[in-house]
């Protein structure tokens, strides 16, 4: 990592995407009603409303409260109600009951958002320029934090949108980009590479340290796999032949009686008149941010769990991409969609970097503590906010998780340069 210490923001700028960043969390709300904002859909997903009080909390937490002399909080149980997971700041209501949580109104939930925003206004302008590198450290650490709470605001929502009749649309969001250009494959001659954050601009800790890793040579696809190449695994049986699948993943598909991608629906059976979006006529459509659509066989496939996506590639007779691969193959020739459309499933386990130390003080708890039993993807989705990603971002589920735009993109060994895929996706592939 970099030695070379990073400028330090003005207050007007920080202060300036401090407002900005809040605004978005509320435009991405706009189409929902209160109650929609109220309700939670499963254990692993939150209201939109718990969301836009949580980020207030993480800043009334972590600078408000230690910093603001004099600081008086809008009501005290909501550092109870919406503290996440800090250990270090005392009990918190259970994730899985946050959909309980009627009261505090949103309303009042707005004004909590107004409270702490004035009051945080009022902490940049006092804060002395000796408190000033770390305040600014942490307060960027918010609002990076809050874009990916947007980002949840997103797939939460869709979750629990996904479960109603309706099928309505949360956003009038621009479709998947659509890849019209067959796969091909991008070679990398491996060897010794670095990565990891550098050091220059913002990261997470969980990115670093930059580090060196060994790579044998392999090949990379230059997109991602679409809906079309999924459907030949789906039509050639791969949800009934156990031969694709981890024995975990396997196991998965038969408890949850998966037959297609999350989102996936079977309209084939379905009358006009039994459907109020009066959705095509057809085997499968896609409910996504638009609602329900027709099923886009150039669109990336998403809503995918890491067995799903294992399956996928050794059906397709490849891999997923090691994360190192992953981050090397950024700069190939030809490589699309690696930001906004869909995070890409890799084969590495969420581990921490060599030499990794987490950051001090209550946010500490901000990643390390996670790095066990998850797996780590790659890119961005069309749900990550503008800006928010980078080469170095590292984000993590558990691998029976599907709700999230989870994508994959394959990767096999060099030496397989020649051979055909076993057995050939819809979608014919060349090489590079």
């Amino acid at each position: 990592m970099s030695d070379v210490p990073r400028p330090l923001p003005q207050r007007h700028d920080l202060a300036r995407r401090f407002d900005a960043v809040r605004a978005h969390t509320l435009a991405l709300v706009e189409t929902l009603s209160p109650e929609d904002q109220a309700a939670q859909s499963m254990p692993d997903a939150s209201p939109a409303k718990w969301h836009q009080a949580h980020t207030t909390w993480f800043f009334e937490a972590l600078l408000l409260r230690p910093h603001l002399a004099g600081y008086q909080p809008l009501d005290e149980s909501y550092h109870y109600l919406f503290n996440s997971y800090y250990e270090g700041l005392g009990p918190r209501h259970p994730r899985p009951q946050r959909g309980l949580l009627t009261r505090p109104s949103l309303a009042q939930v707005r004004q909590y958002r107004l409270h702490v925003e004035q009051h945080m206004h009022q902490l940049i302008e006092q804060c002395s320029e000796a408190l000033w590198p770390e305040l600014a450290s942490t307060l960027e650490l918010g609002l990076q934090h809050e874009q990916q709470h947007q980002e949840l605001i997103l797939t939460d929502a869709l979750h629990l949108l996904s479960c109603h009749p309706w099928r309505p649309a949360l956003l009038m969001h621009p479709p998947m980009a659509r890849a019209e250009t067959t796969m091909t494959w991008c070679p990398h001659p491996g060897g010794l590479v670095e990565i990891g954050h550098a050091g220059d601009g913002f990261a997470f800790d969980n990115e670093g340290p930059r580090h060196r890793v060994w790579l044998e040579p392999f090949e990379i696809g230059n997109r991602l796999v679409s809906c079309g190449d999924y459907l030949g695994f789906i039509e050639a049986g791969g949800y009934q032949d156990p031969q694709w699948w981890l024995s975990e993943g396997w196991a998965t598909v038969q408890a949850q009686q998966w037959q297609a991608p999350a989102y996936w629906v079977d309209t084939s059976g379905e009358a006009e008149a039994d459907t109020v979006d009066t959705a095509p006529r057809g085997r499968w459509s896609v409910f996504g941010l638009q609602g329900l659509q027709p099923l886009d066989p150039a669109a990336p496939v998403t809503q995918l769990s890491f067995y799903e996506a294992a399956a996928y590639a050794e059906w397709a007779g490849a891999r997923l991409p090691s994360e190192a691969e992953w981050e090397a193959a950024i700069g190939l020739p030809g490589m699309e969609q690696l930001w906004d459309q869909a995070w890409q499933w890799t084969r590495s386990a969420y581990h921490p970097y060599p030499g990794f130390r987490p950051l001090s003080g209550v946010a500490s708890e901000y990643n390390g503590k996670f790095m066990v039993g998850q797996l780590v993807l790659r890119g961005g989705s069309v749900a990550t906010p503008p800006g928010h990603t980078r080469p170095t971002y590292r984000n993590f589920f558990p691998p029976g998780a599907r709700w999230q735009f989870s994508g994959l993109r394959l990767a096999r060994d060099a030496s397989q340069r020649g051979q055909a895929p076993r057995p050939r996706p819809l979608s014919p592939e060349t090489s590079a």
